[in-house]
C-alpha cells in the first residue's frame, strides 16, 4: 500500500472507499508486518489504488474491486476483534470467499470472519479451526449429523479437523471416548508376519493419527487416556452430588467465572438479581455428568445428584411450592402427555451490576445501534418515520441538533456556540469512536461491554432503544404478545439475548436467509437483502416495558402484554465424567445463576468414531464399520478416492458408500477440494498436476501407479 500524505479524488468512472482502523488495533495488525498484508491485497486487487494514511485507508478505482477491498477490511477487523491475528493465508483465503460470492458460486451465507473466527480446539498454544469456507461447513456438518462423509485429496485437513471435534467432544463431555481406526491395508490386515506386540506391528501404520493427538492433548495425559479406554487407536480389523464441572460457569457482579475458581466469600449472584456470598466450596472428586438443556437452547452441566429446583403444570394449578429434585430423578420422566414437565425459576428481578460510567445516554445509543449511520464517512445521521423518535433522540444528546433532510432522514448536527471553531469534533463522532463503533456497519454493530454490564436501567434503556428502532409487537389470536427483534450483526444478536436474560426475560433466535427473500422498498426502489438476518423472539416479566415509541407501547399493552417468560428442561443427556465442585451460597433459596443465566441449586456407545483413510476399505468392511453405531454416538469417515491401495479387484467401500448412502437422513457428505489444501500451497498444485495427468492418460479409477500422491 503506497504511504501518502494527500487524498485523492477517484476519477470519473470509477469509485472510491473509506475504512478506519479503530485505535484498539495498531496498523501492523492490519497491515502485517512490513506491510506483508497490504501486498497481499494490492496484488489479489490490482484494479484499486489503495493508499493509507495515518489510520485511514481509501480505495480508488473499479467500483466492483473497490467494493471488495471494503467488505476485505470490514471481514479483517470482524476477525481481529476476537483477538485472533490475521495472516497472508488466512488473507488470501478471503478474498477468494469474497470473489467466489461475487461471482455467484458460493452456495452458503458464511462470511470470512465467520469461516476464521470459528475455533474449535485450544491446545498447547495453538487453535484449531478451520481455514476454508468448505472446512467450516465440513465441521458445521459433523455437529449436525451423525455420520460424515469427508472426502477430499491429501492435506484438506479431513482427518484433522474431525480429530479436533472429536476432542472438543470429549472434553465437553458430549461423549466419553474416542475412537480412532484406519485399515492397515499395507500390511494387508494381516500382521502376523511382522515382529514385535501387536502395538508393534500396527504403531507404524497408525503414527498419524497419534501425532495429532499429541497436537490436541497433553503428552503426558494420552497413555492414561488410551490405558483407561477413553481413547482407542486400533486398525480396522481390530475393532470389537450436588456439583457441577469446574469450567462451568456462574455469573458474578464482575461478570462470568468458572465455579472452580470461586472460593470462601466471593460473590455469585441470586436469583433476585443481586450478589450473595459464596459460604462453602467443596471439592467433589471426579463425577458423572449429564447436559441439562432447556427449550430455549440453554443448557449447563452438572453431576446425577445436583439439585434442581422446579414445578410442575399440576403444582402449579394447584398452588404447590416448588421442588426439589436430583438431576437423576429427573432423567426419563422428561414429558407428560408430550409436554414438557419441569418449569425452571426465572430471575425474579433484574441482574444487578455495578453502576459504570458512559459516555452516551443508553436509550440514545439503542437507537443510533438501530437506524443509525455510524460509518464516520459522513456527519452521524439517523433514519426513522417517527418524528417522535427523532424528537427523542435530539432530547437524550446534549450539544447535538437533529437537521431533518427530508422523509425519514436526520442529520446529527453539533450545536455551534459563539467562538466555536469550525474543526470542533461532532460529540456523537467523538463518543462512538470512544465506543469502538465508529465505522461499524449494520452486520458489524454490537453493544458495548460497558453498557451490556451496566445497571438494569442502563440494560432496560439500551434494549428500548434496539426494539423501538428494529422491533416491535406481534399480536396473535387467543395468545399474548410476544416482542421481535431482527438484526443483520450476529454480534448484536448475542448481544440482545444477553440484555433480555439479564432482565429475567427470554429469547430465542433464528435465521432468516438472504437469499430468495422478496427485496424491500425504500424510496420507491427496490432494496435487495445482502446479508442473512437474526430474528429473535422475546419474552420479558411483567414490569418491564419494552418500548417508549407510543405506537409500540399501545399495541403491545391493548393486547396484554409480553405474558409470563418460562423456561422447561428439554432433555437431560450423560456427559462423561470430570472433576466438579459444589457451592453453597447464602441465598435463603440456596439459588444461583449458571451459565446462560439458568438458575440452579446448590457396541460402540457414547463415542466419537473416526475411520481415516476409508478408501482403502472393501463394501464389506465399511457395512460392518457403519453398522456398528452405538447410541448417542458419532461417525467422521475420511478418505480420498484417487488414492485406492486394495487389490486389484476389490471395489472401495468409500466409493460404493456414496451411491448406497447419498441423501440419507442424517448422513451427510462434505467434498473438499484442492482450494482446500492447508499444507504448502504446492500440493494443491501438484493434487491438480495429477488430476490433469489421469484425466489426459484415461487412469482409471485414480489407481494408476503413477498417479498416488501417498499421505503420510
Amino acid at each position: 500500500m503506497t504511504q501518502t500524505p494527500t487524498a485523492h479524488t477517484p476519477a470519473q468512472g470509477q469509485s472510491r472507499a473509506q475504512f478506519t482502523v479503530p485505535a484498539a488495533h495498531p496498523m501492523v495488525t492490519v497491515l502485517g508486518s512490513g506491510d506483508v498484508l497490504l501486498r497481499v491485497i494490492e496484488k489479489a486487487f490490482p484494479a484499486a489504488d489503495i493508499h493509507v494514511r495515518g489510520n485511514e485507508i481509501s480505495a480508488i478505482g473499479d467500483a466492483r474491486e473497490v467494493a471488495l477491498v471494503q467488505r476485505l477490511f470490514d471481514e479483517m477487523m470482524l476477525v481481529l476483534r476476537t483477538g485472533q491475528p490475521m495472516t497472508e493465508d488466512a488473507v488470501e483465503r478471503s478474498i477468494a470467499m469474497l470473489r467466489a460470492t461475487e461471482n455467484g458460486e458460493g452456495d452458503g451465507p458464511e462470511t470470512p470472519a465467520e469461516v476464521l473466527t470459528q475455533n474449535i480446539l485450544s491446545s498447547r498454544g495453538r487453535t484449531i479451526r478451520p481455514k476454508t469456507l468448505n472446512q467450516k461447513r465440513y465441521v458445521d456438518a459433523i455437529d449436525k449429523h451423525t455420520i460424515v462423509f469427508g472426502i477430499g485429496p491429501a492435506g484438506t485437513g479431513k482427518t484433522y479437523l474431525a480429530m479436533a471435534k472429536a476432542v472438543q467432544a470429549l472434553q465437553a463431555k458430549q461423549v466419553s471416548r474416542i475412537i480412532l481406526t484406519r485399515p492397515a491395508v499395507e500390511a494387508g490386515e494381516r500382521l502376523g508376519f511382522l515382529p514385535g506386540t501387536l502395538y508393534d506391528k500396527i504403531d507404524p501404520y497408525l503414527r498419524p493419527l497419534y501425532d495429532a493427538l499429541h497436537d490436541m492433548l497433553d503428552p503426558d495425559s494420552i497413555p492414561r487416556l488410551m490405558a483407561a479406554g477413553t481413547i482407542e487407536v486400533a486398525p480396522l480389523a481390530y475393532m470389537r452430588g450436588r456439583a457441577q464441572p469446574v469450567f462451568t460457569n456462574v455469573l458474578t457482579p464482575d461478570g462470568w467465572r468458572p465455579i472452580g475458581d470461586l472460593a470462601v466469600g466471593d460473590l455469585v449472584i441470586g436469583s433476585n438479581g443481586e450478589p450473595t456470598p459464596v459460604l462453602g466450596v467443596y471439592p467433589q472428586g471426579e463425577k458423572d455428568i449429564y447436559r441439562v438443556t432447556a427449550q430455549d437452547g440453554s443448557w449447563t452441566l452438572c453431576c446425577g445428584e445436583h439439585l434442581w429446583t422446579v414445578r410442575t403444570a399440576s403444582d402449579r394449578r394447584r398452588d404447590k411450592p416448588w421442588r426439589v429434585l436430583e438431576t437423576k430423578e429427573m432423567i426419563g420422566n422428561l414429558r407428560a402427555a408430550h409436554a414438557r414437565r419441569y418449569e425452571l425459576p426465572m430471575l425474579t428481578a433484574p441482574v444487578s451490576f455495578p453502576d459504570r460510567e458512559i459516555p452516551m445516554d443508553p436509550y440514545a445509543l439503542g437507537l443510533l445501534l438501530g437506524d443509525g449511520c455510524l460509518t464516520g464517512s459522513t456527519t452521524p445521521s439517523f433514519a426513522t418515520e417517527d418524528p417522535e423518535l427523532a424528537e427523542a433522540l435530539e432530547a437524550a444528546l446534549p450539544g447535538v441538533v437533529l437537521r431533518h433532510r427530508g422523509g425519514p432522514d436526520y442529520v446529527l448536527n453539533r450545536v455551534k456556540s459563539p467562538g466555536d471553531v469550525v474543526t470542533l469534533e461532532n460529540p456523537v463522532t467523538r463518543i462512538l469512536r470512544e465506543l469502538d463503533l465508529l465505522r461499524s456497519r449494520s452486520h458489524s454493530k454490537f453493544v458495548p461491554d460497558d453498557y451490556l454490564r451496566n445497571s438494569a436501567d442502563v440494560r432496560l434503556a439500551v434494549l428500548q432503544g434496539l426494539l423501538d428502532s428494529d422491533g416491535g409487537p406481534v399480536v396473535q389470536t387467543d395468545r399474548t404478545c410476544r416482542i421481535q427483534y431482527s438484526t443483520t450483526s450476529i454480534l448484536l444478536r448475542d448481544d440482545v439475548i444477553a440484555l433480555v436474560q439479564s432482565l429475567g426475560g427470554v429469547a430465542y433466535t433464528r435465521r432468516r436467509a438472504a437469499e430468495g427473500r422478496a427485496p424491500g422498498r425504500a424510496n420507491g426502489r427496490d432494496v435487495v437483502h445482502n446479508r442473512d438476518s437474526h430474528i429473535v423472539d422475546i419474552r420479558l416479566p411483567e414490569g418491564i416495558e419494552p418500548f417508549r415509541l407510543a405506537r409500540k407501547r399501545d399495541k403491545y399493552l391493548a393486547a396484554g402484554g409480553g405474558g409470563r417468560p418460562m423456561r422447561f428442561i428439554d432433555s437431560i443427556e450423560p456427559a462423561g465424567r470430570e472433576e466438579a465442585v459444589c457451592i453453597q451460597v447464602a441465598a435463603e433459596d440456596s439459588l444461583y445463576v449458571t451459565q446462560d443465566y439458568l438458575l440452579t441449586h446448590n457396541t460402540l456407545n457414547d463415542a466419537f468414531i473416526i475411520l481415516d483413510e476409508a478408501q482403502n476399505t472393501s463394501a464389506e468392511q465399511m457395512k460392518m464399520f457403519l453398522t456398528r453405531l452405538g447410541f448417542d454416538s458419532k461417525i467422521v469417515v475420511t478418505g480420498d478416492v484417487t488414492q485406492v491401495d486394495l487389490p486389484s479387484g476389490t471395489k472401495s467401500g468409500l466409493r460404493q458408500v456414496q451411491d448406497i448412502l447419498e441423501g440419507l437422513d442424517d448422513v451427510h457428505f462434505s467434498r473438499l477440494t484442492t482450494q482446500d489444501v492447508v499444507r504448502h500451497k504446492l500440493v494443491g498444485r501438484i493434487v491438480d498436476a495429477y488430476e490433469k495427468y489421469d484425466s489426459q492418460n484415461g487412469t482409471e479409477n485414480g489407481t494408476h501407479k503413477g498417479a498416488r500422491t501417498k499421505r503420510k
